[in-house]
Parts: structure tokens; C-alpha cells; sequence
């Protein structure tokens, strides 16, 4: 059986995209799938003189150890002000610093939700473009717009949204 991190790239209690997230990781068949909450991982700002005085922190260390355990992950990004939320960008930075590669090439889908008309695509281009240098295999992505009204229930309401969702678990899944 596959494992299976899904996490979203925020620290909102009710964060849309945790939601998004764990609605796509329940798609996804004969695979153990672990949620992650970034609020579990707590972490200073990321500074090089924190680094060099205390060292990297346990949390950021075990969160990597989540990656590189699984078989592959599964990520919605929020967008904050067009680009990651400081909370993501935190944890990502901390990461950098054990492992370059911090996504260990594991196949990834990578998501973005909003309650606005674009769904988080500013932020899932940058992630695009950032990630396969640090090891990203972005083999399936999915944004969601208009979260409120699109997403009900703990699904996706729209047929044809939740249709194109299918499709791209049916890539992850063939990934892994």
C-alpha cells in the first residue's frame, strides 16, 4: 500500500485549501494517507544567524522526514498576496537547509483553492517554477476558484471542476 502526505500550505484552522486537500487525498485509492497540519510543526522565522546559533529545528526535521517516508504528497497551496503563505515559505526555507532536494523527487499534486475567480493560480505558477529545483515532481496540479461556491459539503459541487479533479488523482495515482 502506498503512503501518502497530503498538507495544505497554510495555517488557518479552517483553512479552504486543507480542505481541498484532504477531499482530493480521499480520492485516492488503496493508499494510507497521512494529514499533516503545518500548525503541528511550529517553527521561528527562518534567519541564518537563528541557524548558526541554535541550529535547524526538530520540527523542520521531521516534517522532512514525512517526505521523504512517503510515496508521494499531496499539496494545496495558499495564496497570500500572490505568493505563499509566510507559514509555507517558512518550513519550505527551514527544509532548504537540510536537504536542497526536499521534495526527494516524490510524485506530487499540487493544488490551489481561493474564494476568488483565479483559484490560487499566481502562487501555483510559482511554485512551478521553484520546485523541480528543489527536488519537486509535479506530475498533477488542480485549482480551485470560487472555493465558497464550488465547494460544499467537504466536495467539490461543480461536476465539471470535480471532473478535471478526477483526472489529475488518475496521474497521481499512475505515479506513484
Amino acid at each position: 500500500m502506498k503512503h501518502i502526505i497530503t498538507f495544505a500550505g497554510s495555517n488557518s484552522k479552517n483553512s479552504i485549501n486543507k480542505q481541498l486537500a484532504v477531499y482530493a487525498s480521499s480520492l485516492v485509492n488503496d493508499a494510507e494517507i497521512k494529514v499533516l497540519d503545518l500548525n503541528d510543526f511550529e517553527l521561528p522565522i527562518y534567519g541564518i544567524d537563528y541557524e548558526i546559533e541554535h541550529g535547524i529545528p526538530d520540527n523542520a526535521h521531521k516534517f522532512l522526514e514525512y517526505i521523504k517516508s512517503s510515496d508521494g504528497i499531496i499539496l494545496s497551496l495558499a495564496e497570500h498576496n500572490g505568493a505563499y503563505a509566510s507559514v509555507f515559505k517558512n518550513i519550505f526555507d527551514w527544509m532548504s537547509r537540510i536537504d536542497g532536494k526536499l521534495w526527494s523527487d516524490k510524485p506530487m499534486l499540487l493544488m490551489a483553492a481561493s474564494p476568488g475567480g483565479r483559484g490560487g493560480t499566481t502562487v501555483l505558477e510559482i511554485a512551478k517554477g521553484r520546485f523541480p529545483y528543489m527536488g519537486g515532481n509535479i506530475v498533477s496540479e488542480f485549482s480551485l476558484p470560487s472555493f465558497g461556491t464550488n465547494f460544499q459539503n467537504k466536495k467539490i459541487v461543480d461536476e465539471s471542476l470535480n471532473t478535471q479533479l478526477l483526472i489529475e488523482i488518475d496521474k497521481f495515482q499512475k505515479s506513484l
